[in-house]
């Protein structure tokens, strides 16, 4: 089944700070078709914080998703939503593919398969005299010899 990621892409900040950032909004599951309507109830819910006195709101319909474009009394502010199908998540690996079954990518070699990290041998517990406060009686470092 293909997974579908929602994303919003919008502008940020103000002046030369001013940048897109993007975001996934969710994951859908199924045929574009679900995405696309899943997609296009949070274009048309959606209520951005720029700009705060807004005179219009247009929600435009493109090949894989929506622009929504609100002007305000100073400037127009425009926030993309599309849907994309998620083809590598380096979190989560794909449901119908184990990691391993996975063929490389074109012009990339298969990562080899890790060995598992070796466990640290347990340290034996030392019991170390406390006064009331907790601090150790003894100071560790009195009698090391490698201190010199």
């Amino acid at each position: 089944m293909t997974t579908w990621g929602l994303v919003l892409e919008t502008t940020v900040g103000s002046g030369e700070r001013k940048h897109t950032e993007a975001y996934v909004m969710a994951h859908v599951e199924g045929p574009r078709e679900t995405a696309l309507a899943e997609l296009e109830k949070r274009a048309r819910a959606y209520s951005p914080e720029h700009p705060r006195s807004p005179k219009r709101r247009r929600l435009f319909r493109g090949g894989d998703g929506f622009l929504l474009v609100i002007d305000g009394a100073w400037q127009s502010h425009a926030t993309r939503f599309s849907v994309a199908e998620l083809m590598d998540d380096t979190d989560h690996a794909p449901p119908s593919e184990a990691v391993g079954d996975r063929p490389a990518a074109p012009g990339r070699k298969p990562e080899p398969e890790r060995e598992p990290e070796p466990v640290p041998p347990t340290l034996p517990t030392v019991t170390v005299e406390r006064d009331e406060d907790g601090v150790p009686v003894k100071p560790a470092w009195l009698g090391r010899t490698d201190l010199a």
